[in-house]
């Protein structure tokens, strides 16, 4: 019997992510039968952009040997034991938009979600050019990576793991969903 509930971690993020002003399309679990290997992916955008341009991308990643390590480390600590901060799992979020024709400057806007990011939410800003044609203008795609890491410890003991990540997360959403209009020539 696993002493994590992992399940009940990801079902209780999606509640959660709407009480931060998401709002949840979808999820998907999924298990490699070779390695048991886990992923939890969760499809959001703000409240706001129901409608697009923008769309999130969640994914907690589960290592089995991450959770035997955990395991085995609750036992040793026993019942009135505290364990460790140190085993943790990668939980990623992703930013995307649509194809942008008038795209921005990359380094501006990576400077500008570092200072809505801050250490909390680190991000990485990185963009494909695409050309129709030859002839054609190039349109360019921005997506946007934060990745963090969850104390498994913080999801046994039942403790707010992800506020302030989620908290930036809608700060960089909403940012993005401010200035998709002139990127996408609308104005």
């Amino acid at each position: 019997m696993a002493v994590i509930d992992l399940q009940g971690f990801v079902a209780d993020l999606k509640d959660h992510v709407a009480e931060h002003g998401f709002h949840v399309h979808d999820e998907r679990h999924f298990i490699e039968t070779y390695t048991n290997r886990q992923t939890w992916e969760i499809d959001l955008h703000p409240d706001r952009a129901c409608d697009g341009p923008l769309d999130m991308h969640v994914a907690l990643e589960v290592d089995p040997r991450s959770l035997i390590h955990f395991e085995d480390e609750v036992m040793q600590v026993g019942e009135s034991g505290e364990p460790s901060d140190d085993i943790k799992l990668p939980f990623t979020l992703s930013f995307a938009l649509p194809p942008l024709p008038a795209g921005p400057d990359l380094l501006v806007l990576a400077t500008d979600l570092a200072g809505i990011g801050g250490t909390d939410l680190p991000l990485e800003v990185s963009a494909v050019d695409s050309f129709a044609a030859v002839t054609d203008a190039a349109e360019r795609a921005v997506s946007i990576v934060a990745r963090v890491e969850v104390p498994l410890a913080r999801i046994y003991l039942g403790q707010e793991v992800l506020c302030d990540v989620l908290d930036r997360s809608q700060q960089v959403g909403e940012f993005l969903l401010d200035r998709a209009p002139a990127w996408l020539d609308e104005l």
